[in-house]
Order: C-alpha cells, then sequence, then structure tokens
C-alpha cells in the first residue's frame, strides 16, 4: 500500500496561481529524439524542449526565463507510470543525469531532467534555490507532467511523483517537497539543510568553500542572464549558450551577490546573510516537509557534513514520514565513489513509495559506509557497510574519555597567518583512508591548545559528534576557534577524521566564558592503544578568522570528552567482486557438475597433537602441473624444521623451491601429501597461517609515508587488533633505527628490504619465510639482513629463507634442504652437509680433461663426481676413501691430495652433480 499524507484544500488564489503557472509552462516547444541504448535493456524516447517560466515579482530582468529540459520515457507509451525529477548539482546542468534518466526510465518511470536558472542553456538567474523562483520552478515542471499521458496521477493534476538530486539539487528536492504537497517521496544528496549553518557555521565565515561556491557562478560558462530569449517555437534547445560575464555579480541575483561580497570583506556573516540563507533553506518549511525521505550525507564533506542530514531527519520524522539516512564514504571533499549503490538504493526507494512495490524493503533505517582495508588489486580502500534498526543520531549512548591538560594559552597571529590545515576541498583522496592511519593536517606551535586523553584499553567505536566543555577567555573579548579530535597513534602520529574541523565563535570572553563545543561528526574507530587529542586552534585555512591578533586562553571545564557511540549499528562483511556474486550460473553448473562427477570436499585432517610444536613438517609432498605422468615441479617431499632454526631452501634453477614454498602457505594444493603447521594441516585460508609471516618478491611501500606509517597502514589493513601486531618488537629486530620515522622513498635498498623483513614480522609470526632476502643489496646490507634472520630465530622462532647466495646461506642459516629436479636431495645441519664424510675433495696437480670427472663418476660406489677451481668434488655411495684413491691411481689421475670439503658451494654442486 502507497503511503501518503492528507493535503490541505487549495484557496481560490492558490488554484488561481497553478492555472497561470501551467499555462506559462506550456508555452514552449520540443522534440523527441530515441536516446541510444547502452547495454540492454529496451530503447529510451528523450524529448528535449525549453519551457518559459514567468520570472519572480521584482526581478532584475523583464521578460520570461526559459528553461531546458528532457524527457525520458521507454516502453509502452499507453501505459502510465510514476514520475521523478532529476536536479544537478551547483554548476552542473541536464546532461550530467543523462545516463540516470535513462535507468530509471527502462526501470518503468517517466523521468524528466532540467537545467536550472542559470545553469547550462537555461536563462535567468542564479537564485540558490530561491522559493519564488527555482523551487516555483519545480512546481511547474510538476504542473507540465500531469499532463503528460504516460505518467500515473494520483488525481487530476497531480501526478505521481518523486525528486532526486544531489547537493544543489538535493536541495531542491528538499524545498520542493516543502511548497508542493504533490511530491510523494524525495532521495536528496550530500546537501544542505540549513545553508546559513553551512556557510557561517557558529556564526563563522566558511571563505574557501565560499569563495570557490560563488566563483563558480560569476566566471563560469553557462547561459547568459540577461540574453534574450528565443522565440515560442524556434524548436529543440540550441543555440541558448552563451558566456557569463566574468566581473560583478555574473549569473547571480543581485542581491546574493552583494550579501556574498559584504560577508567576504568584513570576514563574519550579519544578520541580513543569515535571513537571506535561511530563507532559501529546507529548514524554513521543516514542518511541511511530510513525504518518505532517503537522505544521503557524505562523511568526506566539510561542506555540509553530517549534521545537515542529522538536522532533516529529525524535522522530517517528527512529521510522520519514513526516514532513512545513508553516510556514505565520499562527500564534496572526494572520497569513495558510491553512487552506482546509492543509484540502486534510490530507485528502490522509489519502487518502494512511488509504485508501491511492497516486496522492495526501504532498506536499513542507518547504514554507514566504513573503511575495512586496501584492496591490493588496486591500491583502493574496500568499504564495508554497517547499519542499524534506528538512526542513533549524532549523541547516540556517549561515553566519558577523561583527557588531561592544564590551562593553555596561545594566540591568533596578526592577518590569521599563517592558518592552520584541517578542512581542505578537494582532498578526500586521503579523507577516505583516514581510518587507516592517513591524512594530511597541520597546527602551528603557538598557534593551539591540546588535550590528551590517556591510551585506550580498547578501541572506541565513535559514531556521531563528540563534545567537550571548555573555558575561553580573549584578552579582545571575541575567540574564533576551531576545535577538532585527532586520532593518535602508538608512535606519536596523529590522523584527522575525515579531515573535519568544527569553527566556534565566542562573544563576551574577556572575563573567560564556559562554552560545549560539538566536534565534527565522524564514524572513525580509535585502537587499542591509541589516544584521542582535543586541539583548539587559533585558524583555519578554510575559514575566517580575526585579521587582529588575539590571545587566547583555554582550559578544560569537566575534564572529560564525550563521543558518542552506536552498539546497535553493526558492521557487514566486506563487499564481494561482483564476479563472486554476479555469476549465479556458472556457480550452478560448478556445483552440479560436482553432484554428478560424485566429487566431494573432504574434511581438514584433525590436528596431530604430537607435532603441536613443531613449526614444520612436510610429507610425501607431489604436486604436478605438466601432462605426462612422471613430470613432476615436487615429488615426494619430506623433511621437517624444528623452533630456532633457520632453514636454507637450497636448489638450482627448476628445482621445486618456489612451488613447495606456495603449498607450505595455502597458495596451491598438492597432489599427494601434506603440508602441516604446528600439527594442523594446511588449506587455504587456514586459521593457522596466522602463525605464519612472508616475504616472497620484494614488497610495495607507499613512498610519500614514512616506515612506521606504512607498516601501521598494512596491520590496520588486516584488520586485527593493534596491540596483536607487536610492531616495536618487529622493528627492534629489523634494526632501521631512526630512519623509520623518514619517507620510504628516501631509503636505500637495504632499508627497503629490512623495512619488508619488518612488515614480515608484523604479530611476530613463529614461522617466518623469506625468498631471496637480499636481493639487490651490498656486502654491509647482507651482514645486516643475516644478522636480523638469525636475530629473530634466536627468540624460539623459526625462519625459512631460500637463497642463491651460497656463502650467506652457509653463515646464517643451521640447517639445510637441498633440492634437485622437484626432489630432497639432501637435509640436516650445515656443518654435517658441508663437512659431510661421504664428499671428497680431490687435489690434483695441471688441468684435468672434461672425460676425467665423467669417468670417476661411472665408477662403482661413486654418486657423483664435479670438476671445482681446486681439483674433483667426490660423492661417495658405497666406496671407502682407500678404495678411491687406488681407482684414481688406476684412471692415471695426478693426485696430489684427499681431503673432505669445507665449502657450501662445493658440497651443493657435488650433492646436485652439477646441474646448476
Amino acid at each position: 500500500m502507497k503511503l501518503r499524507f492528507p493535503r490541505r484544500p487549495r484557496s481560490g488564489r492558490d488554484r488561481l496561481l497553478a492555472a497561470t503557472a501551467a499555462g506559462a509552462v506550456l508555452v514552449g516547444a520540443g522534440t523527441w529524439t530515441v536516446a541510444s541504448a547502452t547495454g540492454s535493456g529496451a530503447a529510451v524516447h528523450r524529448e528535449d524542449r525549453f519551457l518559459t517560466m514567468p520570472d519572480a515579482p521584482g526581478a532584475e530582468r523583464s521578460g520570461p526565463v526559459r528553461i531546458d529540459t528532457s524527457y525520458f520515457t521507454s516502453g509502452d507509451t499507453d501505459t502510465r507510470r510514476p514520475a521523478v525529477l532529476l536536479a544537478h548539482g551547483f554548476g552542473g546542468s541536464k546532461a550530467d543525469l543523462r545516463e540516470r534518466a535513462e535507468e530509471l526510465a527502462r526501470d518503468g518511470y517517466a523521468v524528466l531532467t532540467w537545467s536550472a536558472r542559470g545553469f547550462g542553456r537555461s536563462t535567468g538567474r542564479i537564485g540558490l534555490n530561491d522559493p519564488g523562483r527555482e523551487v516555483a520552478d519545480v512546481s511547474r515542471l510538476i504542473d507540465w507532467l500531469a499532463r503528460r499521458p504516460e505518467v500515473r496521477l494520483d488525481k487530476a493534476g497531480d501526478p505521481r511523483v518523486g525528486i532526486a538530486g544531489a547537493s544543489y539539487g538535493g536541495g531542491a528536492a528538499l524545498l520542493a517537497a516543502g511548497h508542493d504537497k504533490r511530491v510523494d517521496a524525495i532521495a536528496p544528496q550530500i546537501t544542505y539543510w540549513n545553508l546559513a549553518d553551512s556557510l557561517f557555521p557558529n556564526d563563522v565565515f566558511k571563505k574557501l568553500w565560499s569563495g570557490i561556491f560563488f566563483t563558480t557562478g560569476t566566471t563560469s560558462a553557462g547561459a547568459a542572464p540577461n540574453a534574450p530569449a528565443p522565440a515560442v517555437g524556434d524548436g529543440p534547445a540550441r543555440g541558448a549558450v552563451a558566456t557569463a560575464r566574468v566581473s560583478g555579480c555574473g549569473r547571480f541575483e543581485k542581491a546574493l551577490c552583494e550579501m556574498y561580497e559584504r560577508v567576504a570583506v568584513d570576514g563574519k556573516p550579519d544578520a541580513r546573510a543569515r535571513e537571506l540563507l535561511e530563507s532559501r533553506s529546507p529548514s524554513a518549511v521543516a514542518d511541511r516537509i511530510k513525504v518518505p525521505t532517503l537522505l544521503v550525507q557524505g562523511q568526506t564533506d566539510s561542506l555540509f557534513p553530517l549534521d545537515q542530514s542529522d538536522a532533516a531527519a529529525k524535522a522530517i520524522a517528527r512529521n510522520g514520514a519514513p526516514v532513512s539516512v545513508d553516510w556514505i564514504a565520499g562527500g564534496h571533499d572526494g572520497g569513495a565513489d558510491e553512487s552506482d549503490r546509492i543509484a540502486r538504493r534510490t530507485r528502490a526507494w522509489f519502487d518502494r513509495y512511488l509504485k508501491g512495490d511492497e516486496s522492495t524493503g526501504r532498506g536499513p533505517a542507518f547504514r554507514v559506509s566504513r573503511t575495512g582495508g586496501i584492496d591490493t588489486t588496486d591500491g583502493k580502500a574496500q568499504l564495508r557497510g554497517a547499519s542499524g534498526e534506528r538512526y542513533p543520531g549524532l549523541r547516540g549512548d556517549p561515553r566519558t574519555i577523561p583527557l588531561t591538560g592544564r590551562a593553555q594559552s596561545f594566540g591568533n597571529p596578526a592577518g590569521a597567518a599563517p592558518p592552520a590545515i584541517s578542512a581542505v576541498p578537494g582532498i578526500g583522496s586521503l579523507t577516505q583512508l583516514s581510518g587507516l592511519g592517513v591524512g594530511v593536517s597541520l597546527d602551528f606551535p603557538g598557534q593551539h591548545a591540546r588535550f590528551d586523553s590517556a591510551r585506550l584499553a580498547e578501541g572506541v567505536r565513535v559514531t556521531g559528534s563528540p563534545t567537550v566543555k571548555a573555558r575561553i577567555s580573549s584578552d579582545t573579548g571575541e575567540a574564533v576557534l576551531f576545535a577538532k579530535v585527532y586520532d593518535v597513534g602508538p608512535n606519536g602520529q596523529q590522523v584527522l577524521p575525515g579531515q573535519l574541523v568544527t569553527p566556534v565563535r565566542v562573544t563576551d570572553a574577556k572575563g573567560g566564558r564556559t562554552v560545549e563545543l560539538k566536534l565534527p561528526a565522524i564514524d572513525h574507530t580509535f585502537e587499542s592503544g591509541h589516544r584521542m587529542r582535543l586541539v583548539l586552534a587559533a585558524t583555519d585555512l578554510g575559514y575566517a578568522s580575526p585579521a587582529r591578533p588575539a590571545a587566547y586562553t583555554v582550559a578544560l571545564a569537566g575534564g572529560a570528552l564525550s563521543v558518542p557511540t552506536a552498539p546497535g549499528v553493526r558492521t557487514g562483511s566486506s563487499a564481494l567482486p561482483w564476479w563472486t556474486w554476479g555469476l549465479p550460473l556458472g556457480g550452478a553448473a560448478v556445483a552440479a557438475a560436482l553432484l554428478l562427477t560424485g566429487r566431494r570436499r573432504t574434511a581438514p585432517p584433525a590436528p596431530d597433537p604430537a607435532l603441536a610444536e613443531v613449526p614444520l613438517q612436510i610429507t610425501g609432498l607431489s604436486k604436478r602441473y605438466a601432462k605426462p605422468a612422471d613430470r613432476y615441479a615436487v615429488r615426494d617431499l619430506s623433511f621437517r624444521v624444528e623452533r630456532g632454526q633457520v632453514l636454507g631452501l637450497l636448489g638450482p634453477n627448476g628445482a621445486g623451491k618456489t612451488t613447495t614454498l606456495r603449498m607450505l602457505m595455502g597458495l596451491i594444493r598438492p597432489d599427494d601429501g601434506e603440508v602441516r603447521v604446528f600439527g594442523h594441516a594446511i588449506r587455504p585460508g587456514a586459521p593457522v597461517l596466522s602463525r605464519v609471516g612472508a616475504f616472497v618478491e620484494g614488497a610495495g611501500f607507499l613512498p610519500h609515508l614514512s616506515g612506521r606509517a606504512n607498516l601501521d597502514l598494512y596491520w590496520q589493513a588486516t584488520g586485527r587488533p593493534a596491540e596483536d601486531a607487536h610492531l616495536e618488537e618487529a622493528l627492534e629486530i629489523a634494526g632501521l633505527g631512526s630512519a623509520l620515522e623518514r619517507a620510504v622513498r628516501t631509503y636505500s635498498q637495504g632499508m627497503r628490504q629490512r623495512l619488508a623483513i619488518a612488515q614480515a614480522m608484523l604479530g611476530l609470526p613463529d614461522l617466518l619465510i623469506l625468498d631471496e632476502p637480499t636481493n639487490g643489496l651490498d656486502p654491509p646490507q647482507i651482514r645486516e639482513m643475516r644478522e636480523v634472520m638469525i636475530r629473530y630465530a634466536a627468540a624460539g622462532r623459526t625462519v625459512i629463507v631460500s637463497s642463491h647466495l651460497l656463502a650467506e646461506v652457509e653463515q646464517s642459516c643451521t640447517h639445510l634442504v637441498v633440492m634437485d629436479r622437484g626432489q630432497l636431495v639432501s637435509a640436516g645441519p650445515v656443518a654435517e652437509i658441508v663437512g659431510s664424510g661421504d664428499t671428497l675433495l680431490i687435489g690434483v696437480e695441471g688441468e684435468l680433461p672434461d672425460v676425467t670427472a665423467e669417468k670417476v663418476a661411472a665408477l662403482p660406489g661413486v654418486a657423483s663426481a664435479v670438476r671445482s677451481d681446486e681439483g674433483l668434488l667426490v660423492r661417495l655411495d658405497g666406496i671407502g676413501a682407500p678404495e678411491l684413491l687406488v681407482e684414481l691411481v688406476r684412471l692415471e689421475i695426478p693426485v696430489a691430495r684427499v681431503g673432505p670439503h669445507r665449502r657450501l658451494e662445493d658440497a651443493f654442486l657435488t650433492l646436485i652433480g652439477g646441474s646448476a
């Protein structure tokens, strides 16, 4: 059943105005076109036309205003369907909305887009959603829709209609719902509730955003405000583009232009400026917005912060209308793009409240997008949705966090320069990652006070607006301060969640005044071991501070920060890649194939208690890639590694070392045999792999961040608690010292390798796997890397290192596993393999012919014979040294000396028979 609300009867004056407006709207001309279908779906018909609107009484220009529109339908034109109005953002036009309009048309809606006054090809001046101009235009567009044969009517002159729009267009949707009772549902996005509060928060001028806002309207190209309107019947929307004046008010109404110039010069808003903007804000008609409303607001938005949608949600809910609130990860400052998800949710909202489809859910009452690590495929932050059955507001379930700090004095510099940096339009690519420890912020010494909490014993998820009471005094009697809460990590690095700050103007402060500060609304987790830091700064780049120097003193009143939490808001799992949910038919086919072949997944073997303290045991491991039955990458491999060992995995290229490591880490499945780590059989994703750290083929780091920041970011991306990282222990073993605080781009290759080792050691895994850790290092760096591995194993942990630098393996490893052609050749302590009695070094006089080694290798009881720089390396297999000497004399080999060899390189060459 469709939810509707009673309308008050229209007066005679209302009916007269409506009739006049309808007549004005219908004076227009248009043409039909067919929008090319993108992808699958029915063709969409589009009609472009200018609609002529009367200007408001007392307007600066004379004559009608022409509004450029496009009308989209699809399917059977004899079928009536609900209508949707799509409004564009500030500086845009109807062209920005074409793709969304076509999607809605294919979904069974009649869709009307338009360029607002002063934008695109429309004439008129920008009035910032003036109720007498832009909002009245929306009502006239609804009149036009009511006369279309494709549009469903609730009654004569009253179409079933919803409105969606972002930013400027979102404000138009809210205002139209308050001024025209024919609107049935709205979905405003990242928009304002009170424009005065947005541009003049707490009576402080938001100069940077306001400057961008008004400069866009005075210098951008668009319709000339005073251009003569084309004659009626001129045809489709074309030829109406001109360039706005660069100086003066450009496309703005004169009253708005004068207001901005006055406030920008004074550096602070006045009562007239607030009154003008409030009259053009949805808050002015708060008690009249009574339609189902989906509010989408951005977490990375210093223009229209979360408190704007909070005020809207409370007001509309008081009117009895259904309201859902969705906090996205983006906003006017940038951040993640969730436009596709929001488009789907908006369609579902309209399906429910315009089509009356009861089977379509309205979605959660509250949803927030949270950063859940880094996607290693593209480096972008992954998002997780958290939702609740009710909207918690900005002060839900508050928790008290004690702060410490004495009363502090600081100054506002002359000219308010240099300013602190927090909220800067356009840095949203970083604000989205603030939850991962990345951000840009700056406070100058002597221009701020700060108060810290103790290290948090447990993580705290703040959802909403923290508050704190402070006593503020100023030698001028007035103070302008900028309040913010930093997340300070164990290493002292601070991050400003969302890059957001709350400005406040405090008057009558000469003798001191206690005020409650409402800090920016955020959704952010302060991890265990971190601190909360309250900062009150005298300046900020995005706002106007007094140019006159002043001295401020700030003290805590109450000594605590009150932070809201939302325990009823639960985080869901990470969004899955499209291919995991977009191919259900493929999944069904695979399932059917498994059923038909009778193949069943077997449960993993139970842990072996006898191996609970054994880091690694490999038994009968085999893996075949090629088709021939005898082509194995690894075949019947078995060995065991104990605690405290540094095991060198050796073998020539193609010996199967990498395949073995991949099976060890659960990346590929063996054909036969098994790998057990601490008694647990390894399978992809096995929980015991959390006890394994790996460094394979180098690590990628963000070059502009310090080494410590890179490690913090990596660990947070794992989603594990901060206290489990054991960061300081890993760093001590890596031995980077003060270099850890420098940007990684300044690191030498050796320092990067050690940082990569430290990353692999985060969490202090019991089993550490290193693949060629000394690649690209010079001799001193190789020695340092050797010491890192030895120190790590000295604490009772285990290291497995694969390397081609045999001299280094000999010095750093305690045990060896030598492989060749996928099979085990030898395993044991380094000393035994290097000095084993079954391998002899035969010293000779002069050079030996190539055929000599072959003759010796062919002797009974000889496993292999290899030439070396010092003579001949012979591995015995049944024959003794005296018998061998007799055979060598018989072969007329000029033997000078016989003895066991002492170099790993020689032993290695002997073991693999020279195939390296």
